[in-house]
């Protein structure tokens, strides 16, 4: 461990040794496709309605694949794979995260609450609230993730129990629906894990 002065205020500031892992290293921590297969998911599950890229698609397979997401629910124009634009982003992920095309997503949606999972929309909306006001009753979760220019629509809004908003402290009011997708499915796990604990 070195330490060193900041220049700004003087005081002392310790910097410990970082070194990255090696792939061989990640490699050891990673499940295998036949352990993902086994290891029970995450009680969240994924609608993408609408998103119509297909790099956007791909990228949350992955990003679900991180989180251990249930399921991927495809609904409306949302690209299903296998498609090659998928694969390059998702890399992988769409080939062991459990997935499936519903043309309606209105009646998937009431087929899940039916189900006693709670649905929630990433979307800034009257009485919206941050993932980390989530409690253990919310889970099963359904997170529905709407197109790219108008989010999620009015018909599909009405149906959800819980509108989930991600803070905004810049200029702008939205995030790449995959980056969204990230930043909520990251913050729902960790609420999830917490309740649970």
């Amino acid at each position: 461990m070195r330490e060193s002065v900041d220049g700004s205020c003087g005081s002392k500031v310790r910097y410990s040794h970082v070194r990255k892992l090696t792939h061989e290293e990640l490699t050891q921590r990673r499940l295998t496709s036949e352990q993902a297969s086994e290891t029970p998911r995450h009680p969240v599950s994924i609608v993408l309605h609408d998103v119509r890229s297909l790099y956007n698609v791909g990228s949350i397979f992955r990003t679900c694949d991180a989180f251990r997401v249930d399921h991927v629910y495809l609904t409306g124009f949302t690209p299903a794979p296998p498609r090659p634009e998928i694969s390059k982003t998702a890399l992988g992920a769409e080939l062991v995260v459990p997935h499936s095309y519903h043309r309606s997503a209105t009646e998937l949606i009431d087929e899940l609450r039916r189900q006693g999972q709670r649905i929630a929309a990433a979307e800034i909306a009257e009485g919206s609230i941050e993932a980390s006001k989530l409690t253990r009753a919310d889970f099963p979760l359904v997170l529905i993730m709407g197109n790219e220019l108008t989010g999620v629509p009015d018909d599909l809004l009405s149906r959800c129990d819980m509108a989930i908003e991600i803070p905004m402290y810049g200029t702008k009011h939205s995030l790449n629906v995959s980056v969204a997708a990230g930043v909520l499915l990251s913050s729902i796990t960790a609420r999830y894990l917490e309740e649970s604990a």
